[in-house]
């Protein structure tokens, strides 16, 4: 049952999208009906939260059954006793999965309010509290310790300091302020610690701030199946052209056994410094980070051999990884999304660059795995119909493991190309909530097969470059 309104769009953008996902081929295989129902489901599943919190496990530095104890102990911890499963998955031997509970229908609201940023929002409802660069506004006589019920400012027209809001605001749960409204607004600068400690959020996940830094990574699930796709072995030569924040790099780098080199790729500065954070952070040393522009990564005449960074001589690499700069629509929570028509677009012509880059990058018989976090047909399936017309010497591949769906018609693909790839619809199942009576009476493979669908949208899709063009 839908608890939040459906996500919203820009005109232009809802008409493109409703195109997208009424078109012929789907209409002919799915019916009018069945195709307008799973958009408008699909609609509804994005405004909410996946159902379940994903982990990956750094194996590099300890066992999943040890991380598995340790966070099953932080989570009581966290929830006051309540008992919550952790759970291993059956086929994704690095993730473990903690269920949300939730929406919370009986929580009583205060009359002291906090406005939050939209991005706020969406990290409150997957288990963060609110810092204090995430508050928008506040009521007039807020002081630290007081209890207040924090709202979502979903369409971002809250001006900041506000005494009081009355636009489209969503509830996201009670908490306590840890600082005053003066000290929140100071004009001495701003603050960056937590403003306020969530205790009754409307979504139940654990906040995972500064929990097993080194030994957990917050990880959308279909992200993780995306490295164990690629599956890079020890030794090899790993490219991630968009690498950004470095969290499928440093899992290739993990599968690897930290043996081998994985080049990270990032054009903007401070996004690679992050990269070469976290690949600090959980002790890998295989990772090289560079400042570069994916687009421009292929040399285009010889250059030393001494030269480690971009850019690169021809198939100068085993795998892959194209995890493409996308329109993002895939991504869960979002009630109102705000790019233009102009903007979503944008990316197609992009993505075409940077797959061309690493086509030509690759060894033969090496493999490319592209992936995005978005929805659309152009960024996906037209990608994949494009990108085999295009380079006769690429071959779609079957997906290990393979646990998303099949691809969406609607580009021209063959039912066969369609089953090579693996598209995640949250639409997948039906939009449900989860109380701990539920939870106690689900048995635990149903609860795995829900995790598996009521995630984020996302695609993937794997190529093999059997001979040179």
């Amino acid at each position: 049952m839908s608890y939040f309104p459906k996500i919203s769009f820009q005109r232009e953008v809802e008409e493109y999208l409703t195109k997208v996902f009424r078109n012929n081929e789907l209409i002919a295989a799915l019916g009018t009906e069945k195709v307008e129902s799973k958009y408008q489901s699909l609609l509804n599943h994005l405004s909410h939260p996946p159902a379940f919190t994903t982990v990956r496990v750094n194996t590099h530095l300890a066992s999943v059954k040890h991380v598995k104890k340790l966070l099953f102990e932080e989570i009581q911890k966290q929830f006051q006793g309540l008992c919550l499963p952790v759970l291993e998955h059956p086929k994704l031997q690095d993730i473990l999965l903690i269920p949300v509970i939730g929406p919370r229908r009986d929580l009583k609201k205060h009359a002291s309010e906090v406005i939050v940023g939209a991005h706020c929002g969406y990290a409150v409802l997957r288990g963060a509290h609110v810092y204090v660069p995430g508050i928008v506004s506040t009521s007039k006589f807020m002081k630290a310790g007081d209890l207040v019920s924090v709202y979502s400012d979903i369409e971002g027209k809250c001006r900041r300091g506000a005494k009081e809001f009355e636009g489209v605001k969503v509830f996201l749960g009670n908490g306590v302020s840890e600082l005053s409204r003066s000290e929140i607004f100071s004009s001495s600068g701003p603050l960056n610690g937590m403003g306020i400690r969530m205790t009754e959020p409307v979504y139940l996940s654990p906040s995972f701030d500064n929990v097993l830094p080194s030994h957990l990574f917050l990880q959308n699930l279909p992200s993780v199946i995306v490295s164990h796709v690629l599956n890079p072995q020890p030794g090899e030569r790993i490219l991630d052209i968009c690498a950004a924040p470095g969290g499928k790099t440093t899992h290739v780098a993990t599968l690897m056994h930290d043996q081998g080199e994985v080049i990270a790729l990032d054009k903007i500065a401070n996004k690679v410094k992050k990269i070469k954070q976290n690949a600090e952070l959980l002790q890998l040393n295989c990772i090289k980070a560079f400042c570069y522009d994916g687009t421009r990564a292929l040399s285009v005449e010889k250059r030393e051999d001494e030269q480690e960074g971009p850019p690169f001589l021809p198939e100068s690499f085993d795998r892959i990884l194209l995890d493409a700069p996308c329109s993002g629509m895939g991504q869960r929570p979002n009630m109102a999304y705000s790019l233009t028509l102009k903007e979503v677009t944008s990316f197609q012509p992009l993505q075409r660059k940077l797959f061309t880059v690493a086509v030509e990058l690759l060894k033969p018989g090496g493999i490319l795995v592209y992936s995005t976090c978005t929805i659309t047909l152009s960024e996906n399936e037209e990608q994949v119909a494009w990108a085999l017309r295009t380079f006769p010497c690429l071959q779609l591949q079957p997906q290990e493991p393979h646990i998303g769906g099949e691809g969406m018609r609607g580009a021209g693909l063959s039912l066969d190309q369609l089953k090579l790839l693996q598209r995640f619809d949250p639409s997948a199942v039906t939009l449900q909530g989860m109380d701990i009576n539920s939870l106690q009476d689900s048995k635990e493979h149903d609860l795995i097969s829900l995790a598996n669908k009521d995630c984020i949208g996302f695609f993937i899709a794997k190529f093999l470059k059997w001979n040179s063009k």
